[in-house]
């Protein structure tokens, strides 16, 4: 009698074993939700300083007339009446080193 107790014991914890390692729920399924629930919770983080962000630059641009005329001088190019625009521009850096093709002609003899 008490053998068969033994051995329904072992089966119970040989069943209770394979659920808990493979199976629905098992932990490598535990450890992967983990791991995405942290990844999820980083996402949301960065997202929601760049909603932080964005709505700073809402607000100073619904309250402020500086950001309002920064964003159309860098973004639309534009200038004060009685204002000078001066535009610089840098010659490619590979320019100087850079050797015309020479171009050849077909002619007839």
């Amino acid at each position: 009698m008490l053998r068969w107790i033994a051995l329904i014991l072992i089966m119970v914890l040989i069943g209770l074993q394979l659920k808990l390692w493979s199976g629905s729920g098992s932990m490598h399924e535990v450890d992967s939700l983990r791991v995405a629930v942290k990844k999820q919770t980083d996402e949301n983080a960065r997202l929601q300083q760049r909603n932080q962000s964005v709505g700073a630059d809402v607000f100073d641009l619904k309250h402020g007339d500086q950001a309002v005329e920064a964003r159309a001088r860098t973004e639309l190019g534009l200038i004060k009446p009685g204002e000078t625009f001066y535009q610089v521009v840098e010659p490619p850096a590979n320019a100087g080193s850079a050797q015309p093709a020479p171009t050849t002609s077909a002619g007839s003899p």
